[in-house]
């Protein structure tokens, strides 16, 4: 059994809008994801933090660093094939003040720290969905800016050349999704389904090219 391992945030986690609750198996584009490759072939391990940096310590919350975690979830998680890493969102935060290009150095840092870790593994780099326009209002989530907005549309181009230098698979999350209306920042229902099957695509070419 080939094993995929998810490693994100809570868009990968799988958190509802608003709600703050979980999307159910069969709804959240991870497990979307394994019924589509075949659960008697494929093994998707969850890997989703609500709150995730690449690099970044959340000053309210711990355990959000990336790279501090990733070494553990890939030993934990066990031989690969493919390791898929979707973070950026929470980097967008104006409290770590970062530009794209900082947070592409984080996202860097991920892939150096997957291929130590997981060195058989086929990596896929996910740029994630672009946040919403309202999202730095009081009503949605005021840790994010105006800025914040206008950093994330710069997230695809930069992990795309990232991906390039590093001989990996990329994937634009905002060419195929988009947050919800409800908080700006999360996928809704649909959103994991397009989500899903846009990945299931790409793993889908590489398999045919390591074939």
């Amino acid at each position: 059994m080939k094993q995929i391992v998810c490693f994100g945030d809570s868009n990968t986690y799988g958190y509802i809008p608003k709600e703050g609750t979980r999307y159910p198996w069969g709804v959240r584009w991870t497990s979307i994801l394994n019924e589509k490759l075949g659960l008697e072939k494929y093994r998707v391990l969850e890997q989703g933090l609500c709150g995730r940096t690449t690099i970044f310590e959340d000053p309210l919350r711990d355990g959000r660093n990336g790279l501090k975690m990733l070494p553990a979830v890939l030993e934990t998680s066990g031989p690969a094939d493919f390791v898929v890493i979707m973070l950026g969102t929470n980097d967008l935060k104006t409290v770590y003040g970062a530009s794209a290009e900082v947070i592409g150095k984080g996202a860097e840092r991920l892939i150096k720290k997957t291929q130590q870790y997981a060195k058989d593994s086929k990596i896929l780099l996910i740029s994630p969905i672009f946040l919403g326009e309202q999202i730095w209002k009081k009503e949605f989530d005021p840790e994010f800016s105006k800025a914040s907005v206008e950093v994330s549309k710069q997230l695809g181009e930069v992990y795309k050349r990232i991906a390039k230098k590093e001989n990996i698979a990329f994937l634009d999350a905002s060419s195929y999704a988009k947050p919800s209306d409800v908080d700006q920042e999360h996928l809704n229902e649909e959103g994991h389904r397009l989500l899903a099957q846009a990945i299931y695509n790409r793993i889908i070419e590489l398999e045919k090219e390591i074939a």
